[in-house]
């Protein structure tokens, strides 16, 4: 069996928890028959993922916040850039969001027209069909 030797600091083992956030969305949404496309860099644009349905496409950010509860404030760090939906996910519960792109500077993650998932690939497609 293989083992992981190798130590990563706490900023890079941060980097790849988000990475496998957005990872884990692209695989839901591609076996779902999503066209998921990622782009190359997404500095300034904040883009994770665009996902298509062969005529519309949607710009989603994806983002890990380290919180239990779900009446936290998340804040808006996309300001400026055209986002359609922000698919949160909670590291230490198992549960996400996806609500639309806001234009306030902070919003509760549990606010009216967010749709809460289950961290689960069946639980989160139903949620995503309800955007």
């Amino acid at each position: 069996m293989p083992v992981k030797n190798s130590h990563i600091n706490e900023c890079a083992l941060a980097a790849h928890k988000q990475l496998s956030f957005e990872s884990l969305v692209a695989s839901w949404l591609t076996f779902d028959g999503w066209e998921v496309l990622i782009p190359a860099i997404d500095h300034g644009k904040k883009t994770d993922l665009v996902v298509a349905d062969g005529s519309s496409y949607y710009r989603i950010q994806v983002k890990s916040i380290e919180s239990r509860y779900e009446a936290t404030f998340v804040e808006n760090k996309w300001k400026g850039s055209k986002i359609d939906y922000v698919i949160y996910f909670s590291r230490n519960e198992e549960w996400g969001y996806i609500t639309p792109a806001f234009q306030e500077c902070r919003r509760k993650l549990n606010s009216l027209g967010h749709i809460r998932f289950h961290k689960h690939q069946t639980n989160f497609l139903k949620a995503f069909k309800k955007v």
